[in-house]
C-alpha cells in the first residue's frame, strides 16, 4: 500500500511577491528548494498563516539566494505581500517505508533566507 506522507517543508516564508499577471504558480528561492529538497515543477500547498488560506499550485526556480518567495497568477490574490506562508511537498512511498521517513523541513529567517 501507498501512503502519502509530507515529503518537504519551508515553515513560516514571508511572500515577498505576488503577481496576478503571470501565468501561475509559486516562485521560489532556489536555495530554499536545495535545502527542502522540492523540485521545479513540484505540486506544492500554500498554507498561508495570515488569513487561513490553503491552495495548491506548483514551484518555479527563483533566484538563488534573493529569499523570493512570489505566489503568481489567480494565487496572487489570496496572498499579501508580507503575509507568512508554509509551503508543503508530499510524496507517495510504501506504508513501512513511511513509517521511518523524515521529511526535508526548513525554517527560513525574517527574509525569507535560510539561517546559517
Amino acid at each position: 500500500m501507498l501512503v502519502q506522507v509530507v515529503k518537504s517543508k519551508i515553515h513560516r516564508v514571508s511572500v515577498t511577491q505576488a503577481d496576478l499577471n503571470y501565468i501561475g504558480s509559486i516562485t521560489i528561492d532556489e536555495d530554499l528548494m536545495d535545502a527542502s529538497n522540492m523540485i521545479e515543477g513540484e505540486r506544492v500547498q500554500i498554507v498561508n498563516i495570515n488569513n487561513g488560506e490553503r491552495l495548491e499550485t506548483y514551484t518555479i526556480k527563483g533566484e538563488r539566494g534573493t529569499g523570493t518567495i512570489c505566489l503568481n497568477g489567480p494565487a496572487a490574490r489570496r496572498v499579501a505581500v508580507g503575509d507568512k506562508i508554509i509551503i508543503i511537498g508530499y510524496g507517495f512511498m510504501d506504508f513501512e517505508e513511511a513509517k521511518s521517513f523524515k521529511p526535508s523541513l526548513v525554517f527560513p529567517n525574517e527574509e525569507s533566507n535560510l539561517i546559517d
